[in-house]
Parts: C-alpha cells; structure tokens; sequence
C-alpha cells in the first residue's frame, strides 16, 4: 500500500472512532438528564435539575460533532459545529454562573441526596475517559471541533466533581458555598473554552489543558488551529 492509502485508512479508523465515542456521550447524558431531571423534579433539588441540565447541554456539544462527522467530508461542517459547541460551553457557564450566585447569597441551599451522590460519582468515572479517547483521536486527526468537545466533557466532570465534593462538605461540615465556588472557577473556564471554540482555536493549548497538566501534549500543528 502506498503512504496515501494508508494515510486514508487511518482517517478513516479515526473518524469511526469519534463518531463511536459521541454516540456513547449522548446516549450516557441523555439517561443522565432523564434520571436527574425526574430525581430532582421529585425531591424539588435545584441542584440535580441543574445537573440533568447540565448533561443536555453536554448533548448538544455531542451532537454536533456526530452530525459533522457523519458527512462524506466532515472538514466541510468544522465551523458550524465549533459555533454550536461555543453556544453550548456559554449556556453552560451561564448556567452555572446563575446557580452559583443563588446559592452564594442563600436562595437556593445545595440539597444532600443519595442519587446525586451516585451519579456525581459515575459520571467521575465515565466522562474522563470519554474526554480523553475523544481528545487522544481528535488530536492525531486535526479536528478541532472533536478536541472542542473534549473538552466540553471534562469541564461537565470538573461540574460532577463539584457536584460530589459539594453535597459531602455541605453534609459534613455545613459548607453550602463550597460547590459554588468550585463551579464559578469552572464557568470561567468554559467561557474562555467557548470563545476559543468560536475561534477555530479549539486545539490550541488552552486552561482546560493546563487543568489536566496536559498542556505541552495539546499543542497541535497550526493547520488545526485554523478555522475557514
């Protein structure tokens, strides 16, 4: 086989990859949403209504990346769904931002609950991984919207964790604020995600990969950092 044959087949493995790995993202945050959203609609938590909000704004990002990848030439519809992830990463952080600040100044108290723990918990285990196969297979194939959404998953495992650590602190210790901080941080960093995703600047070095000490591995060629 020539280089270019070769060269081919591999985009193509890859591509199957990442249209493998949204396909679980959104099946995993679509029963995600379902369970919290009836779990929190059921105990009045505004904490697990937000994390089943949460997961479908997770879904959105998820899906424009299979609706890319699902053309004959996905570089085709790299700009649109970077549009879509970057809207996504700001209702997140707008999300979170409001949730926050309620919480902060006592009008919505975070709320102990056995399946908040649970799924706070399982989603620490799943959604890092999906992250890091989606990051690993976006990088070696250039896509910026893949290494977009990569990172649109860790920060929803940044939120599980603050989630988790939240509930435990306000269960033990009384610290209703400790969730909110940890999630303004985290807004924070979505929003610059995001406005890095309008860019086309998805694939650069970014605060998401200096949260992982990955920062030296996500420096891509300057080709994938270039959106037209």
């Amino acid at each position: 086989m020539t280089t270019e044959v070769l060269n081919l087949a591999r985009t193509g493995v890859l591509r199957s990859r990442i249209r493998i790995v949204v396909t679980i993202t959104i099946i995993w945050n679509i029963v995600e949403a379902i369970v919290a959203l009836a779990a929190g609609g059921a105990a009045s938590s505004a904490a697990l209504i937000g994390f089943g909000l949460d997961s479908i704004v997770e879904v959105l990002s998820a899906a424009a990346v299979a609706w890319q990848f699902a053309a004959p030439d996905p570089e085709q519809r790299e700009k649109i769904a970077l549009r879509v992830i970057a809207v996504s990463f700001f209702g997140l952080a707008s999300y979170v931002s409001v949730d926050a600040i309620l919480s902060l100044f006592g009008l919505r108290e975070p709320e102990h609950a056995p399946v908040g723990i649970v799924m706070a918990a399982l989603s620490l285990v799943v959604m890092p991984f999906l992250s890091w196969f989606e990051r690993r297979t976006g990088r070696e194939l250039g896509s910026a919207s893949a290494l977009a959404d990569s990172k649109q998953t860790l920060i929803c495992s940044y939120l599980s964790a603050a989630l988790l650590v939240g509930l435990v602190l306000n269960s033990l210790l009384g610290w209703a604020w400790a969730d909110s901080v940890a999630a303004l941080v985290i807004a924070g960093f979505a929003i610059r995600e995001g406005i890095e995703a309008w860019r086309g600047d998805a694939c650069c070095a970014a605060p998401v990969a200096a949260l992982t000490g990955e920062q030296d591995a996500d420096r891509c060629d300057d080709d994938c950092c270039q959106v037209t």
